[in-house]
């Protein structure tokens, strides 16, 4: 890593930022000496709030804001999180049904997919009733802890 007398060096961005990319995380950190570089990409939960921004892009600023502060606000509240890092499969095995589907009520306890974790399946259940609003990850995506998987209203 270099450090340039005006900051850090852009490239070393530029490439973890690309490792971002290439490894499907959302986030990286790099620590040398005193010097710490974090790079992380938004959350899928941000992108579902830009269409419907967008849409209304032809009303009013202010008639606007308050739809995406709830859109927002609901996904992170509801959100089942990862209670561990690996790799998320939303069905049994590939050529299987998924576990749940979006606008599929659920019963708390219900698997609502798998977690690889050390060439272990744990299987994730289902925290309350509910409906899935939102599948927030894809098949086979490598996952971490803390990290909103399905959204259940």
């Amino acid at each position: 890593m270099s450090i340039k007398k005006t900051g850090v060096d852009q490239q070393l961005i530029r490439d973890l930022a690309g490792i971002l990319n290439d490894t499907n995380l959302t986030e990286i950190e790099v620590e040398l000496g005193d010097l710490k570089v974090r790079v992380s990409r938004q959350s899928q939960t941000v992108h579902t709030v830009a269409a419907p921004y967008a849409a209304s892009a032809s009303a009013p600023a202010q008639a606007a804001t308050p739809v995406a502060a709830v859109a927002v606000a609901d996904p992170s509240k509801n959100a089942v999180p990862s209670p561990m890092v690996g790799t998320a499969y939303l069905s049994p095995s590939p050529d299987a049904k998924a576990f749940v589907e979006v606008g599929q009520k659920v019963k708390e306890g219900q698997t609502l997919l798998i977690i690889e974790a050390m060439k272990t399946m744990n299987q994730i259940p289902s925290p309350r009733a509910g409906t899935v609003t939102a599948i927030l990850i894809e098949d086979a995506q490598p996952v971490e802890y803390g990290m909103p998987l399905v959204v259940i209203e």
